[in-house]
């Protein structure tokens, strides 16, 4: 097996882009903000006088965390004291985009304003780590960051990401990485999860055929990259060291640290769900019929979520404006490609409750 394959420190586009594209991202923590009101109005606590901890895992810029983290604090604040401190913590990589992550927070429709003991924090460090002090939170929340693995196990030759149609052999090595920083991630949690607290997660979903959803847009991606070879502005062993570090899980992936007894170092199973994420620019184009707009919107997804990982394959990958051409080039042959044949991206995400008992 190779050697892994460094990931870039930096997972998602900076300067506000993923805040302003991610909308499959925004539409999934919004539709798993329900088994979060629930997670925490079931929310068994001995606060006593110390300030609760929210932990946001992953919080990439922040705009997703929003809706979120409000439910959180919308349904912990009648069982406090209205002056009782809550510590909001968003953990991201030390490379993210924080600037843009407080701007969203100091914004007038960010979930500190208005409650001015409410205390959002940042922790630059990869959550594949210890990231907070044992038994500290309360409240745990991840949304799809956990989908991004600590390493990349494998080449995956022919593909930008570990697929149904990867070749076994990676399939296998990214299967067993996934496993291991699954069970990695949760040991972490639930060191610092407090007694009582809760951990809810939520994940892309992987169908029983393996499908994701966004099989197509790698496509166009892996049709454009061949393009720019022969242009040659990409050289071939630039595109060789290209793939993208996550794996989607399948719900028999997540559940199986909880196979004996449903319990896992402490961490009870309480729910596991699977929904439909909409796509909001697919409902757009039914009504208006605009390809190229439609075809935009889904190369700027793709662009902001996974531009950074396959501009870490370049040679000048140091060099902002050569990374800039190299998105730009990208992003015009994904939008060029998906505007031929429009199609909705039938994406799934999943969502596991967890208390610590």
């Amino acid at each position: 097996m190779s050697n892994p394959i460094r990931i870039s420190q930096s997972v998602m586009e900076g300067s506000g882009a993923y805040n302003q594209h991610a909308r499959h991202q925004t539409a999934a923590a919004s539709a798993a903000g329900q088994f979060l009101e629930r997670a925490v109005t079931n929310l068994a606590f001995d606060h006593g006088a110390e300030p609760i901890v929210i932990a946001d895992y992953g919080s990439s810029q922040g705009k997703n965390s929003q809706a979120p983290i409000r439910t959180a604090i919308r349904s912990l604040r009648p069982r406090l004291a209205p002056a009782h401190p809550i510590f909001v913590y968003h953990v991201d990589q030390p490379s993210n985009d924080f600037n843009s992550l407080f701007e969203v927070l100091a914004a007038p429709e960010s979930y500190a304003q208005g409650d001015e003991s409410v205390f959002p924090c940042a922790i630059g460090r990869s959550f594949y780590k210890n990231v907070l002090p044992p038994n500290s939170v309360h409240v745990a929340w991840s949304s799809y960051a956990a989908v991004w693995l600590s390493k990349v196990p494998t080449p995956t030759p022919g593909d930008l990401f570990c697929s149904a149609e990867s070749a076994p052999e990676a399939r296998t090595a990214f299967a067993r990485q996934a496993a291991s920083d699954w069970q990695t991630f949760l040991s972490l949690r639930a060191t610092e999860l407090r007694m009582g607290g809760c951990l809810v997660v939520a994940l892309p979903g992987r169908d029983d055929d393996g499908k994701v959803g966004v099989e197509n847009l790698f496509f166009k991606a892996n049709e454009t990259l061949v393009q720019m070879i022969d242009e040659g502005t990409l050289s071939v062993a630039e595109r060789a060291r290209m793939v993208v570090g996550c794996y989607v899980r399948h719900k028999s992936e997540l559940l199986a640290p909880f196979e004996s007894g449903g319990q896992f170092q402490h961490l009870s199973l309480e729910d596991l769900a699977m929904f439909a994420v909409p796509d909001a620019a697919w409902d757009q184009y039914a009504q208006d019929g605009d390809r190229e707009k439609l075809a935009r919107a889904h190369a700027a997804f793709f662009r902001a979520t996974f531009l950074p990982s396959l501009a870490s394959a370049l040679d000048r990958s140091s060099d902002a404006a050569a990374v800039r051409a190299f998105g730009d080039r990208l992003e015009r042959g994904i939008q060029q490609g998906l505007a031929i044949n429009p199609a909705p991206l039938e994406i799934k995400a999943q969502v596991i409750v967890l208390s610590k008992k």
